[in-house]
């Protein structure tokens, strides 16, 4: 199941973080079809958010037909984000980590090493496969 966050400084709406969690997860083969997402109540307990924005979050998911209410029953996956490069992850994953524990040696901490990263990936060149 997901484990949702929120960052109070992102600048990003709290029910738009969800939707981008929900999506990464989606991406990233975390949720699978036929998950359930945690019900608004779990998510209310665990981060401290108002019911109506969680709904909001669950309501666009649906809105781009990834999810689907089910009555009694929760919320649930109906579609995935993953694609064929979902193999080559693992491999990735590792080398990245190995990269964020060089920029930790290096003296970054976590808002320098995002801003890095953010501003090397908008510079980088499109790779077409």
């Amino acid at each position: 199941m997901i484990d949702f966050h929120l960052e109070p400084r992102s600048g990003v709406a709290p029910y738009m973080q969800l939707v981008h969690q929900v999506q990464q997860a989606l991406r990233l083969g975390m949720l699978e079809v036929g998950d359930q997402l945690p019900t608004v109540k779990q998510v209310v307990a665990k981060i401290a958010i108002n019911p109506n924005t969680v709904l909001k979050a669950y309501r666009e998911l649906e809105r781009q037909g990834l999810v689907a209410p089910q009555p009694g029953r929760g919320t649930f996956v109906t579609a995935t984000l993953a694609d064929a490069s979902l193999d080559a992850h693992a491999e990735l994953k590792t080398a990245l980590q190995q990269w964020i524990a060089q920029a930790r040696r290096a003296g970054l901490d976590d808002a320098a090493i995002q801003a890095l990263f953010d501003t090397t990936i908008r510079k980088a060149p499109q790779v077409t496969p």
